[in-house]
C-alpha cells in the first residue's frame, strides 16, 4: 500500500467544490480543507507508485479550479496502534 498526501492550492470560490469532487476520485480516501499556504490536503492510499501518478497528473491536476499541487509519498505511515505496539511490553 502507498500512501501521499497531496497538497493543493485551489481558487478560493471554488475550494468547497473541489473537496466533494475530490473524495469522489477512488484512492482518495480523505480531504481537507486547511488554512495556511494550501487551500486543500488530500490523502490518497493505493497499490502502487504508478497509481499516485494516474490520479495527481490524471485526475486531480485537471480539475477546474486546482491552481498548484505538491505530493509527498510517505516512507512510512505510523498509526497510534503501531507506536503503543512498539512501547508494549
Amino acid at each position: 500500500m502507498v500512501s501521499a498526501v497531496v497538497l493543493i492550492e485551489a481558487e478560493a470560490d471554488k475550494i468547497q467544490d473541489l473537496a466533494q469532487q475530490l473524495v469522489e476520485i477512488d484512492g482518495v480516501p480523505e480531504v481537507f480543507s486547511v488554512a495556511g499556504r494550501y487551500d486543500l490536503v488530500a490523502i490518497l492510499r493505493v497499490r502502487e507508485n504508478q497509481d499516485v501518478a494516474d490520479i495527481v497528473s490524471g485526475r486531480i491536476r485537471h480539475l477546474d479550479g486546482i491552481a498548484r499541487t505538491e505530493t509527498l509519498i510517505a516512507f512510512r505511515v505510523y498509526s497510534r496502534e503501531e507506536i503503543e505496539g512498539i512501547f508494549a511490553p
